[in-house]
């Protein structure tokens, strides 16, 4: 004995499997790991206090600086002593834990390391695997 499918159900069919797949879609795609792209090589993480050279303010920078963004924001900067004032003030309004104690001199190591009279900053460079760079040629 056979069963046949109701013409209603056989017009819902297809759409009932494209929702279900639609659906899980998303759900799969979380669990595939990315490739990453051809020619490019992914830079190694940066530690947060690596950048950050040695003084008695680097942990309270450390600390108070990275806990909303990377060194890389605060080293590539080259500031006078007006200008990390106002920056290390604002940040504290936004929310930098800095105790009152600490401020100016946590302006003075952020001067003193990352002044004007500074060289200038250099970020780091990524190179590509000449091999690679004609792989989509």
């Amino acid at each position: 004995m056979s069963r046949r499918l109701t013409p209603a159900f056989s017009r819902m069919l297809p759409a009932a499997i494209a929702a279900l797949v639609l659906t899980l879609l998303p759900v799969w795609a979380q669990d595939q790991k990315p490739q990453g792209m051809i020619g490019l090589q992914n830079p190694p993480p940066v530690k947060f206090s690596e950048d950050l050279p040695d003084g008695t303010m680097r942990a309270k920078a450390t600390t108070s600086c990275t806990e909303c963004h990377e060194a890389r924001i605060i080293v590539q900067q080259r500031l006078n002593k007006a200008a990390w004032t106002k920056e290390v003030d604002k940040m504290i309004k936004w929310g930098a834990v800095v105790d009152p104690a600490d401020r100016d001199g946590l302006i003075d190591y952020l001067n003193s390391n990352f002044g004007p009279d500074r060289t200038p900053y250099q970020p780091p460079r990524t190179t590509v695997d000449p091999a690679r760079k004609t792989a989509g040629r």
